[in-house]
């Protein structure tokens, strides 16, 4: 027996008006004090609770309460004289919870989801969707996200979406790896973009670097303890503003460059709100990731903020065990009382700048003309000893011009140069590239963990497929062809589990349930495919035939629509700590 809180209000409301949880469109397995009526365990294990949009924890349902549950009447259709926007009719609701699937009609009446359950046939919509043979599920959630700055100046603030919306995303969360959305902060971003059609929702992140650059900090080893209060207020500044968290980007500089008592610092405002600290970890690889764990759960076990892992990797590491050993350190550390999660993509490749290759001594604030000068053949054993570590040239595959579509093996080839002076004479900032790094062994048992969601670290301008197919990729390979988890348990990742670890529940997103935001999927399973692949990245993912943004529809028939729904969202204060292991 599994226990799922969830809005008093809503609940108090519906027991007040009286009738069964059907009637009022709850979901099915929720009692009127919130109690878990029957819930059969998923194949995820108890860790895989469905998530507690609040915070209030409830007892089990006694077992007479089951035995009544089991023995009640079907509730009468719903009948309004009312008029509705969509009516999804006769699909399959996978709600987000991780509850299995049932048959159920939704009702939309402006960007809200009005009712879910048994439907009269008299009842009225503007439009009909038949989903007959299809599943309905909340908009998926993308927990990592970025887009291109320069796009605020065009129609769409967010730029093209069209590769979120195909794979259906509804919502991203930007402001990733320790820099804000805008160089001039959250703040100063939800006030630009924040009155203008949007394709989709998205969020913001204030990051840790630019906080640095706005403090005065830059590239500073050892800021001084005016400069720590200084970014403290800034951190309270963007959060007051709307920002969800902060986000740390360790293995970039600036972040490179701080200390754990600056981490913590900085971390405390965001603890205070009940906000949460995202990482890009100061290092994933193989011999490295444990001590860089320690350090984001240090800065959660002393900040008291909730933590997270970005794009959860271990480079170069090989098997499940080795897996298993990373979650292992996670949950110990949640058996202390820190509250950690983490988000992952489904592919085995990386894709970055070339100064994640690069020394300390060759990167700013030190001058790489100088490294080269007086360390130059220092500077290139080190380069050649990492791209070894990491697979060799051929693991390296460029993704910018001039050079996009060429190994680094192939490149140096060309050059006839040894691999290790083309990255020189490139340079740290020279060039991106994906690095074939990951094990699918390892990187699947991450996958498949109750406490990771998932988030593609994509964008269109990111030549990467994660940036097109993500989301797919996890229902075609991850759940259809692997059976690594139920659909049931995917949706969860991408939609219930994905708002409460990021704050939106506070917003009632992330569900299908009456009084929720209407971002709304309806697809066959079986039809959905990720397409992209590394030579041509930014191929539309196939399957999501109707997506619902706000209530409206972003996709019709599997066809884009030029409605701009999207929403700048800002966080709310109204919440106290989350409760349950689905978000700990």
């Amino acid at each position: 027996m599994r226990r799922l809180a969830f809005p008093a209000a809503l609940l108090a409301l519906a027991c007040v008006l009286g009738g069964t949880r059907a009637e009022r469109g709850l979901p099915l397995s929720l009692g009127c004090e919130g109690r878990v009526v029957s819930r059969p365990a998923s194949s995820a294990g108890p860790a895989a609770t469905a998530p507690a949009p609040t915070a209030t924890a409830s007892a089990p349902a006694p077992a007479t309460d089951v035995a009544a549950s089991r023995s009640a009447a079907p509730p009468a259709p719903f009948a309004s004289a009312r008029r509705f926007g969509v009516w999804i009719r006769g699909g399959d609701v996978i709600d987000g919870t991780g509850a299995p699937r049932r048959r159920a009609d939704v009702l939309v009446a402006g960007d809200s989801i009005s009712y879910v359950g048994a439907v009269a046939p008299g009842v009225r919509a503007d439009r009909l969707i038949d989903a007959t043979g299809k599943v309905v599920t909340p908009g998926f959630i993308d927990a990592h996200a970025h887009t291109d700055a320069a796009a605020r100046r065009s129609s769409d603030p967010l730029g093209e979406v069209a590769g979120f919306l195909a794979m259906g995303v509804t919502t991203i969360c930007l402001g990733q790896d320790g820099r804000s959305p805008s160089d001039e902060g959250v703040e100063h971003w939800l006030a630009e973009v924040g009155g203008r059609p949007l394709g989709l929702n998205a969020l913001a992140f204030a990051g840790h670097g630019t906080i640095r650059s706005q403090a005065g900090v830059g590239l500073s080893t050892h800021p001084g303890a005016d400069q720590i209060r200084r970014m403290v207020r800034l951190v309270e500044r963007e959060l007051g503003a709307g920002a969800f968290g902060l986000t740390t980007g360790l293995e970039y500089r600036p972040g490179r460059l701080a200390a754990l008592e600056e981490l913590v610092a900085v971390a405390k405002p965001v603890a205070a709100r009940n906000a949460l600290v995202m990482s890009h970890l100061r290092s994933e690889d193989d011999d490295a990731i444990e001590p860089a764990l320690d350090e984001l759960l240090a800065q959660g076990e002393r900040s008291g903020a909730r933590v997270h892992v970005s794009h959860l990797k271990v480079v170069s590491g090989k098997g499940a065990a080795r897996a298993e050993q990373i979650l292992g350190q996670l949950q110990a550390a949640r058996a202390r009382g820190v509250r950690v999660t983490a988000d992952i993509y489904p592919y085995d490749a990386s894709y970055t700048n070339l100064g994640i290759l690069f020394p300390d001594f060759a990167l700013p604030p030190n001058d790489l003309e100088r490294a080269k000068a007086t360390r130059g053949e220092e500077l290139r054993a080190f380069l050649r000893r990492r791209i070894v570590l990491r697979g060799g040239p051929e693991a390296v595959l460029f993704g910018s011009a001039p050079y996009r579509g060429k190994t680094l093996a192939e490149l140096a080839a060309e050059l006839q140069m040894p691999f290790e002076d083309v990255l020189v004479h490139i340079g740290p900032h020279g060039a991106r590239a994906a690095y074939f790094v990951m094990d699918d062994a390892l990187q699947s048992r991450l996958l498949a963990d109750a406490h990771v969601t998932i988030g593609s670290d994509g964008s269109a301008r990111t030549p990467h497929p994660r940036s097109y197919g993500t989301f797919a990729r996890v229902i075609r390979r991850d759940v259809l062809e692997r059976k690594l988890f139920s659909l049931e348990e995917a949706v969860r990742k991408m939609t219930g589990f994905a708002a409460q670890t990021v704050g939106l529940d506070r917003q009632r997103r992330g569900l299908v349930a009456a009084g929720w935001a209407a971002d709304l999927l309806v697809f066959d399973p079986a039809k959905v495919r990720d397409v992209a692949d590394y030579p041509e990245p930014a191929r539309l993912a196939e399957g999501f035939d109707w997506v619902l943004v706000n209530g409206r529809l972003a996709r019709e028939d599997g066809k884009p629509t030029a409605v701009r729904a999207g929403r700048v969202l800002r966080r709310q204060d109204t919440a106290t700590p989350l409760a349950g292991p689905a978000a700990p």
